[in-house]
């Protein structure tokens, strides 16, 4: 599949380019995206490179994550990135971070729901999952206001610098967006 290009009132979501390189190395110096996701540490420029050329577009080939540059609507520098991984049938999970500069601005939030919006009515996805660390109450905020019910902790769930850490899931439907699902849902009761 080829990238496409989703837009809301604020932000355009597209495709990271080589010349974003410099600005993915610059947010990737931030303690805050080092302790919560999962990139080499120290991150040197030639990590942004390879991400920027190879990384993202390899995913939207195999169909198996789908990421995009989050930038204001006029263009610009990436404010941060979202994506949808889906590395197994039936499994479908976001992903996200901001740069420092521009968190606090429900930019994050907007992005999710647009990527959500778009997995639920152009690819199908059934069911979108959340994960992150225990503590990282910010990623949690964004989850919770981009509309993901917090469904509890998985133990040991999350591999981070060589340590397997407890995680906070949730997850958000189709029904959630007010989008009809791709199959029945027969909810538990009592």
């Amino acid at each position: 599949m080829d990238p496409v290009r989703l837009t809301t009132a604020r932000l355009l979501l597209d495709a990271f380019t080589p010349e974003d390189a410099a600005a993915v190395h610059a947010a990737c110096q931030d303690p805050a995206i080092r302790r919560w996701t999962a990139i080499p540490s120290p991150y040197a420029h030639e990590h942004a490179e390879s991400f920027v050329r190879r990384t993202a577009p390899d995913g939207w080939s195999h169909e198996t994550e789908f990421t995009f540059a989050v930038r204001p609507a006029r263009g610009g520098p990436p404010l941060g990135a979202a994506a949808v991984h889906h590395p197994r049938p039936g499994y479908w999970e976001v992903g996200y971070w901001t740069g420092a500069a521009h968190r606090g601005r429900g930019v994050t939030t907007e992005a999710v729901r647009a990527l959500a919006r778009w997995a639920f009515t152009d690819l199908g996805c059934p069911r979108l999952d959340w994960r992150a660390e225990v503590g990282n109450t910010a990623s949690r905020r964004t989850a919770e206001r981009a509309g993901f019910t917090v469904e509890g902790v998985q133990r040991a769930a999350l591999y981070q610098a060589g340590t397997l850490r407890d995680c906070w899931t949730g997850s958000l439907l189709p029904s959630d967006l007010g989008l009809p699902s791709p199959f029945p849902y027969l909810p538990a009761t009592g």
